[in-house]
């Protein structure tokens, strides 16, 4: 089943490495250019740090099970900055994410040790501060039904494993339930039992959702 870990909306986070500041800023991005739009929105509201390093991966128009993957060091010692915060990303199993790390420079080298481990730490410490999500590819079921029936309804789709996304009372219930494309056919047969082909089912095409 196609399913994949990315995270929800944005966060931030900061470490500080003798005296130069590393902020990790985090996003979900879907596209390239949403990925770029936040690398520069970082940029432009930290014009004065020595460093914007950044690392993404998208699932969309890339080659390869890994989708699209960028990264850049932004003027650091090569494979010190993004590569690092690339792989912490890799590491965490996620994509449709970027992170762009700013650092601000406290006057002290760190020397190439020093600034992988302090890339590192702060694209975990991102991380750590974002709401992690799985989207998996689902289907929505809508089933219109009489009152009498709504009882059986919700306990079926319990059993089922479906989740209850919307219900509307008007002369009849509708009900929307959604679950992983691939699982919906028990409930399905089960509905048809139930409702001797007399209630109106409706099946969506699969899609990709939080589940």
């Amino acid at each position: 089943m196609n399913s994949y870990t990315t995270i929800e909306g944005r966060a931030t986070a900061e470490i500080e490495e003798k005296k130069s500041r590393f902020i990790a800023s985090v996003a979900h991005v879907e596209t390239e250019e949403e990925a770029l739009a936040f690398l520069e929105e970082v940029r432009a509201a930290n014009r004065m740090a020595r460093h914007n390093v950044y690392a993404y991966i998208l699932r969309e128009g890339g080659a390869g099970a890994d989708g699209r993957v960028r990264y850049s060091d932004d003027g650091e010692p090569q494979k010190t900055a993004g590569l690092p915060t690339l792989e912490v990303i890799q590491h965490a199993g996620l994509t449709d994410i970027a992170i762009v790390t700013t650092r601000y420079f406290g006057g002290v080298l760190l020397g190439t040790g020093g600034l992988v481990r302090a890339y590192t730490q702060a694209a975990q410490a991102g991380i750590e501060a974002a709401n992690l999500v799985v989207v998996s590819q689902c289907v929505d079921i809508s089933v219109r039904m009489d009152y009498p029936l709504y009882d059986q309804m919700v306990r079926l789709a319990a059993d089922c494993e479906a989740k209850m996304i919307d219900v509307q009372y008007t002369d009849r219930v509708t009900m929307v339930l959604r679950m992983l494309d691939g699982t919906q056919e028990p409930l399905l047969a089960k509905l048809t039992e139930l409702f001797r082909g007399k209630e109106e089912i409706e099946v969506s095409d699969p899609f990709d959702a939080m589940f």
